[in-house]
């Protein structure tokens, strides 16, 4: 839990405290340690943060047990826990909320200060942009949480109780952090190098990453302030450096695939055979021709009638109980080779997922956000711009996936081919949901804001009539900060599924529907 840290602190003063009276000097010498070192490089500190960050929200915990059945791109065939919500509530949330303040967003803090301390925008902006990254997927899971009070550590502001704050502050916020790094990494030097796992310390990388971040979290309070969302747009696309213009500045974590760091949801699949492909997905693919298919999924005997180009290729409802689950075992596609390991429990043959990359963030995302910002004349775009950032964003992601020799005949569909207005927004917000494939918890919060596509529904065992707006507060929260939990619950309200947070305004997108989200 998060005030661990700050508990250790407590006692050492403790201890410390009392034994003023004694020689100091010779407690000194016994409590050193000569076989420990008495600081970590911040290459290591680094390298650990961002393989641990990447791993939590893009892996098999938050992704491939909470948020990819949320969003309904998987669905669950044995284990239905996490298919009807229940692992979403407090008793399951104690990894996705305690874990990160304990682990790499620490870390992350302690990357800063050294980068600080030694002047090296290479150092210290890319720990602010991952930890950016890192609280963007907390707030957008929980709602308000400790931002501001949180990671004191042993300074004279560090507290056991620390406050959770407004999520409207924590992303002004975020804004402030992404500018003030991006700003920074001009002229920096590389101060990671080979210890950096996402862009080998390459200062104008992490810089267009700042600013893509920043365009990604500026789109999503656009239903709650608009204004603002306007002119966060403008400034991210004008911000040194740029934003991401090509597939060659996603932002991925590159596994080496050896067996010790292989990619997360590869390590998954070496052990379980419970993930399918959700209909609600795969019915949506289906009807577009879409040639990511075979890439995202696998085949099986079953020869359905959905579409005769791809009639081995099927998906399962959601939110089933085991005995009316186990029926699809068979019957329906797997996650596709890319991601599974050659040897596994399920006997799956020629899998090459091992050192599959993780997309952090992608061109095609960011192609789609300006897409949505010109259709909508936000950030100083216009309506004429969005055709091009569409089928930019389209063909981004059709490349990135390997079969963007298919681009030119898909984009040219009726029902593919950008219509503008209204419609164009729902093909914008589509092909962003199918795009961000692997990353559940982005996947939800453009679901939440959108309303796309609107065949998301709870399904028949899910515990709750909508699909979920955040998850529950972990208990142990409730354990040992109370009072500050009950703070966040008085104004943000009650803490269940079904309460939307501050930017969730999904009533006012022009692309909602009556009813979205409810069984």
């Amino acid at each position: 839990m998060l005030n661990r840290h700050f508990s250790l602190v407590l006692l050492l003063a403790v201890v410390l405290g009392g034994a003023e009276a004694c020689n100091n000097d010779k407690l000194t010498s016994l409590n050193s340690n000569p076989n420990a070192p008495a600081d970590v490089p911040v290459t290591t500190i680094w390298t650990n943060a961002a393989r641990t960050a990447v791993s939590r929200w893009l892996g098999s915990g938050y992704d491939l047990r909470g948020t990819e059945w949320v969003v309904q791109h998987l669905a669950e065939v044995q284990y239905p826990d996490e298919d009807d919500y229940k692992r979403l509530q407090a008793s399951s949330t104690t990894t996705w909320f305690d874990f990160p303040y304990q682990s790499e967003l620490e870390d992350f803090r302690k990357v800063y200060q050294k980068g600080k301390a030694s002047n090296n925008a290479g150092i210290w902006a890319p720990a602010a942009i991952m930890r950016t990254l890192d609280f963007s997927y907390l707030t957008n899971t929980f709602g308000d949480i400790p931002y501001f009070q949180a990671l004191a550590g042993d300074s004279s502001s560090a507290t056991l109780t620390p406050t959770y704050d407004p999520q409207a502050a924590i992303y002004a916020d975020f804004f402030t952090q992404l500018d003030a790094a991006s700003k920074a990494l001009s002229g920096a030097s590389n101060g990671l190098g080979s210890a950096d796992p996402i862009y080998g310390g390459d200062p104008k990388a992490w810089q267009k990453f700042a600013n893509s971040l920043r365009l990604r979290l500026a789109m999503q309070i656009v239903n709650k302030d608009p204004a603002t969302a306007s002119t966060q747009i403008a400034a991210a696309l004008a911000a040194p450096g740029g934003v991401f213009t090509s597939n060659a500045d996603n932002a991925t974590v590159d596994w080496p695939g050896d067996g010790v760091y292989n990619n997360p949801w590869s390590d998954n699949f070496a052990g379980r055979d419970d993930h399918r492909m959700s209909q609600t997905f795969m019915n949506l693919m289906l009807g577009m021709n879409d040639p990511r298919i075979p890439v995202f999924a696998q085949p099986t005997s079953r020869d359905t009638t959905i579409n005769p180009a791809f009639a081995n290729y099927a998906g399962m409802p959601n939110g089933l109980v085991q005995a009316t689950a186990q029926p699809y075992f068979n019957d329906t596609s797997r996650p596709g080779l890319i991601f599974w390991p050659p040897a596994n429990l399920a006997a799956v043959s020629g899998g090459t997922g091992k050192a599959t990359p993780t997309y952090v963030m992608t061109y095609a995302e960011v192609a789609l956000i300006e897409a949505e910002a010109a259709n909508r004349s936000l950030g100083g775009l216009t309506p004429a711009q969005a055709q091009g950032f569409y089928n930019s964003g389209v063909t981004a992601s059709l490349e990135q996936w390997g079969v963007g020799s298919s681009a030119s005949a898909y984009l040219a569909q009726p029902n593919i081919a950008y219509a503008g207005g209204t419609n164009g927004l729902v093909q914008i917000d589509t092909q962003e949901w199918i795009a961000l494939f692997t990353d559940g918890g982005t996947t939800w919060s453009l679901w939440r804001r959108t309303c796309v596509p609107n065949t998301v529904k709870p399904g028949p065992n899910a515990i709750t009539d909508i699909v979920p707006r955040r998850f529950e507060y972990s208990n142990t929260e409730y354990s040992v900060n109370a009072a500050q939990v009950e703070a966040a619950v008085a104004r943000q309200g009650s803490d269940d599924l079904t309460t939307p947070m501050w930017w969730d305004v999904q009533t006012a997108a022009p692309t909602y529907t009556a009813g979205c989200g409810s069984r």
